[in-house]
């Protein structure tokens, strides 16, 4: 009843059900990054976290063609982040810098078959970017100096949240190698 006129700022969501697998069904077919869980009879607490409300994320996965690293920072050692991309025709398109999902050996074992396929070229067909980008996944033509490039031989399985406006994965982590997977077979995935 307060929340009568419809162009508010806040509006009234309904409940939808207590059916969670088919709520996160709807949720990734819509293109969600997730849903609220909580409990009926509990309340909003700022600041506060409790087992009465729980977050449901949604993550998506697909293999990505490595093209590149950067240099590590602060204690990382090896290399910072691994540049990928996937298949668009013959061109090889940028899709993100994954720096997650590695552990000490993982770290050593990738830049040891790094120096087995260095390149001097960027084998990306749409950089530079622009500008950097909001959240800094932009590779601008003073940042690709700074970086290590690689023949688009190697291929990860990547697992995300979700692909961004302008094209680009959002919170990647890195899940391993893919050695059954062909580079040029790799294609950005769709949800179907």
């Amino acid at each position: 009843r307060i929340l009568k006129n419809k162009m508010s700022l806040i509006r009234y969501s309904a409940g939808m059900g207590s059916d969670g697998k088919a709520l996160l069904e709807k949720a990734r077919e819509l293109g969600l990054e997730g849903l609220i869980g909580k409990k009926p009879d509990s309340i909003y607490e700022p600041g506060a976290r409790s087992g009465a409300w729980i977050k449901l994320k949604l993550h998506q996965e697909q293999e990505f063609v490595i093209g590149g690293y950067t240099d590590p920072e602060g204690s990382r050692h090896s290399f910072g982040a691994l540049l990928v991309g996937y298949y668009s025709g013959k061109k090889l398109r940028f899709a993100g810098k994954v720096g997650t999902g590695f552990d000490r050996a993982m770290l050593l074992t990738l830049y040891k078959r790094f120096q087995s396929v260095a390149a001097t070229k960027c084998p990306f067909a749409d950089l530079p970017d622009q500008r950097e980008g909001k959240w800094g996944q932009g590779i601008t033509a003073a940042a690709m100096k700074k970086c290590h490039w690689l023949k688009p031989h190697l291929v990860c399985q990547v697992k995300f949240s979700e692909w961004t406006r302008d094209g680009r994965l959002r919170h990647p982590v890195f899940l391993g190698l893919r050695e059954d997977k062909k580079p040029v077979d790799v294609v950005r995935e769709t949800l179907s």
